[in-house]
């Protein structure tokens, strides 16, 4: 499924990118341009990469970028 249409990052690039270290939307934007064009796919993009995150067992970055944008 693609999640940002602006530059064409699909969730499973979202998935590849968190599994070669990628932990905040910040580098998930400048590594793969998502978020980088409209930005209406940040709540989507950020939701995939927490999961992707979570499922690698990293949970405590997860939760630090989790409770930054809820405090944003």
């Amino acid at each position: 499924m693609y999640v940002c249409m602006c530059n064409g990052v699909t969730e499973s690039a979202i998935r590849r990118a968190a599994a070669a270290g990628i932990r905040t939307l910040g580098e998930l934007a400048a590594n793969t341009g998502c978020t980088a064009g409209c930005g209406c796919c940040s709540e989507t993009a950020e939701a995939v990469l927490l999961e992707a995150l979570h499922a690698e067992g990293h949970r405590r970055p997860a939760m630090a970028m989790l409770a930054t944008s809820i405090s944003a």
